[in-house]
């Protein structure tokens, strides 16, 4: 008897109406899934693009710096393996405009034949880059990026066999599958995103129709929109809607979170009692020229909290087309821009790990001789006070270069670590004893918490010590006129041991703190810039993580984060 009376329900709304709504609707979600597609493609192709004219250019940078140490065919070809090293490059080639190639980072290589399906004579002449996807043979298939490979302006004669004029065309060759991956995960994520979109739209409007057409439709009415409510509150997007006379009917779990309002609390409120301006704005300039509008923006939530935003906001209409309310989709951007700004900082270090590898070396045996010649006509002239002041300066100078390369080489090697379980307390303890003279002169205060019976940590006691000395001398030369150096350790309830660093000192101001642990970033006269850098990739390479809160005139605390399992 029921199941006869459900489809009574059903044969009482027209099928038309829900035939019309999926042939709207489908072709709506569909456009915008195969946009959302394309632009995701899009954009990975122009990183894929970048990051290959990146490593041309870096390359070319080599190249252009061993021209002038005289370097041969042999360098160029060990400078050019080094760099096809780096993770995601296939390979690179370079090839004269006949197509024979003079530089492999398969060595084997050179000598045969390249490139026979492109116009190689045209392409050395031409600066812009291109670029083509080259199938694999049996693996993935890889991003090719190719253009005119052209250290100078004038003709390049680094390769042995090769007349000072030849021209030539450098190819690099970038894997795809990460890229295919995270692609192909997106568009699944995507297309299930409009699934389901499309499931609530469909579902809303057979909801109305059954609601406001026929009263006993209203047992079917409910289960729908129980279903449908389900669908909206555990969307992974924030979901606010409003009506026509703009009161907030939809707040899902993600917006409340978002907002940090509850839907009880807001649900039939005014929205310009909830929503930002800028939100407000976008809702408000939804209209028959405009029925979608999508922006990415950073928002003002709360107490002055920014967050970086992409909304979608469209308008919902009736079967007649009039106008029963307004959506508007929330996603925050801030887990994306902190892994774009991860990649790029990783790019960034890359680019200063190769260069260092290759130069630091070179420089080493001058600053030595260097030195020698000082010390020897500091002993010879030692009747001349002059003179040994200024072979003393040299020396000084000699021996701070030398400290400056040896930083950089630690930052340029695979860091490799010595892990046992040690007292993290009693390392803390060490290394304040190894500063305590320099803070007491200095008339600094240091406090120490550290709660006994902490759990032993798998780290390499040298690294960190190296850590801790590096922070504890900032803050040192943070405080000129005194102040208080705080140190302390707890555990945190995810089984991490949390070590903070604070200090009184003059702070680091607003917008240097995104580039604190960049290579060559420092505020000292007298630093490299390397010393945090460092500090940051050991921290990382523990599988921790550090933090940073600063305040100019008040002082900085730096936070680490260690896991106690390894």
């Amino acid at each position: 008897m029921a199941s006869t009376h459900r489809q009574k329900i059903w044969l009482l709304v027209p099928p038309w109406v829900i035939l019309g709504a999926v042939a709207v609707l489908v072709p709506l979600f569909a456009f915008f899934t195969w946009e959302n597609v394309n632009r995701h493609m899009e954009m990975s192709t122009r990183l894929l693009l970048e990051k290959g004219e990146a490593l041309i250019r870096s390359f070319e940078a080599g190249a252009r710096a061993g021209e002038g140490m005289a370097w041969g065919s042999f360098q160029l070809q060990k400078l050019l393996i080094e760099t096809a090293q780096q993770p995601g490059v296939d390979y690179l080639i370079i090839t004269d405009e006949e197509g024979r190639i003079v530089a492999d980072s398969e060595p084997d290589m050179v000598g045969d034949a390249y490139g026979a399906d492109l116009d190689l004579a045209a392409l050395s002449r031409q600066g812009a880059a291109q670029w083509r996807i080259v199938a694999g043979a049996e693996g993935p298939d890889t991003f090719e990026v190719y253009r005119r490979f052209a250290p100078r302006d004038e003709p390049y004669g680094g390769f042995n066999g090769q007349t000072r004029g030849a021209s030539y065309v450098i190819f690099v060759g970038l894997n795809m599958a990460p890229v295919r991956a995270a692609h192909d995960q997106d568009t699944r994520n995507t297309i299930i995103t409009a699934a389901v979109l499309l499931l609530i739209s469909i579902a809303g409007i057979v909801s109305l129709l059954l609601a406001l057409g026929y009263r006993s439709a209203r047992a079917s009415l409910s289960r729908v929109k129980a279903l449908s409510d389900s669908l909206v509150e555990h969307m992974p997007v924030g979901i606010v809607a409003v009506d026509p006379d703009d009161r907030i009917m939809v707040f899902n779990d993600t917006a409340e979170t978002l907002f940090g309002r509850t839907s009880e609390a807001v649900i039939g409120k005014p929205s310009s009692d909830i929503l930002p301006p800028a939100c407000l704005e976008m809702l408000r300039g939804l209209g028959h020229e405009r029925p979608m509008i999508e922006k990415e923006f950073d928002c003002a939530i709360g107490q002055g909290r920014m967050v970086p935003l992409e909304v979608i906001a469209a308008v919902l209409r009736d079967d007649e087309g009039g106008v029963i309310g307004r959506i508007a989709l929330f996603r925050d951007l801030s887990e994306l821009q902190h892994l774009r700004k991860e990649v790029e900082r990783s790019q960034r270090l890359a680019a200063v790990g190769i260069l260092a590898a290759g130069v630091a070396h070179e420089i080493r045996n001058p600053l030595s001789s260097l030195k020698g010649f000082a010390t020897y006509f500091r002993q010879r002239y030692g009747g001349v006070p002059e003179d040994v002041k200024v072979a003393d300066i040299m020396i000084q100078e000699v021996d701070r270069l030398n400290r400056v390369i040896t930083e950089l080489l630690e930052f340029s090697r695979p860091m490799e670590l010595k892990r046992k379980a040690t007292d993290l307390a009693g390392l803390v303890r060490h290394a304040l004893g190894t500063i305590e003279g320099h803070a007491r002169e200095k008339g600094i205060v240091v406090q120490a918490h550290l709660p006994p019976g902490l759990p032993g940590a798998p780290i390499d006691p040298d690294r960190m010590t190296q850590v801790f000395l590096n922070l504890f001398l900032n803050a040192l030369a943070a405080m000129d006129r005194g102040g208080v150096l705080t140190v302390g350790i707890a555990r945190q309830e995810d089984d991490t041991l949390r070590v903070s660093v604070a200090d009184t000192g003059t702070g680091i101001r607003k917008e240097d703190l995104g580039r604190v642990f960049d290579p060559y970033f420092t505020t000292k006269s007298s630093g490299t810039g390397l010393g945090l850098a460092i500090v940051h990739r050991i921290v990382e390479a523990h599988g921790g993580e550090i933090r940073l809160e600063s305040e100019p005139g008040k002082g900085t605390t730096f936070t680490i984060l260690l896991p106690i399992g390894g």
